[in-house]
């Protein structure tokens, strides 16, 4: 898979994509990720991106054909069905794990990072394929959004995880795996020591048992959702 991510600020992108699990997968060629500083495609002295808007207002705009020159350079010779064009902006549709699955079997994915007070309205209209928000909140531009997004997508690619049960039981993903039609958060985990100051990990956990385990699991799953997220089982 390839990701390429439009933005003004690629510095912001070197911590978390030089770490961890989207190192390795990058050094596995699971996946490409390339940042590109969307002034490379501006055609003035000043390498100017941003305009007023029409009619008036606060801030400053994205222009629609600095970023229409980016994206045509990143298809020229990769445009395939399966690639995607996605806007972040905070209008746009909830990003979500069923989400997050779909666009991880893409070829291709561009991420256009917006800033200031977004971008011009024909970017949303006529270039990108879907608009995306990570929460009903404002941030101060796309950058954190794409890591996010290319985090959650890279490590459903098949190979990135070193156990592909590692992302079957997790939340949001793990009711088919209990054929429950609503998405669940994921059960409790614990680990060693057993016992600490008078607090003691499940009795159960420690039976050897796999089908009490199991089933255990499954209703601290069901009380966990109804506790924290009871929308989601009215989904």
């Amino acid at each position: 898979m390839k990701v390429d991510i439009l933005t003004l600020f690629p510095d912001m992108f070197k911590g978390p994509f030089d770490e961890s699990i989207l190192k390795r997968a990058q050094e596995k060629g699971l996946v490409e990720i390339n940042i590109h500083n969307l002034r490379d495609w501006a055609k003035d002295k000043h390498k100017t991106v941003d305009d007023r808007p029409f009619g008036g207002g606060i801030g400053m705009i994205l222009k629609l054909d600095v970023i229409d020159r980016a994206i045509s350079s990143l298809t020229t010779d990769h445009r395939t069905p399966n690639t995607k064009i996605v806007l972040l902006d905070a209008g746009g549709k909830n990003f979500t794990q069923k989400y997050a699955k779909r666009l991880s079997m893409l070829d291709h994915l561009i991420l256009i990072a917006g800033r200031y007070e977004g971008v011009d309205y024909r970017v949303h209209e006529k270039l990108a394929d879907e608009v995306i928000s990570i929460g009903d909140y404002v941030l101060t531009g796309g950058e954190l959004p794409a890591m996010v997004i290319t985090d959650a997508i890279v490590r459903l690619i098949p190979g990135v995880l070193e156990k592909s049960e590692a992302t079957e039981f997790e939340s949001f993903s793990q009711a088919t795996n209990y054929k429950l039609p609503a998405t669940l958060l994921e059960y409790p985990q614990y680990t060693r020591p057993k016992e600490y100051r008078g607090w003691e990990v499940p009795k159960v956990l420690l039976s050897g048992n796999h089908k009490e385990i199991e089933k255990w699991r499954k209703e601290q799953s069901i009380e966990r959702t109804k506790k924290s997220r009871p929308d989601l089982l009215r989904r």
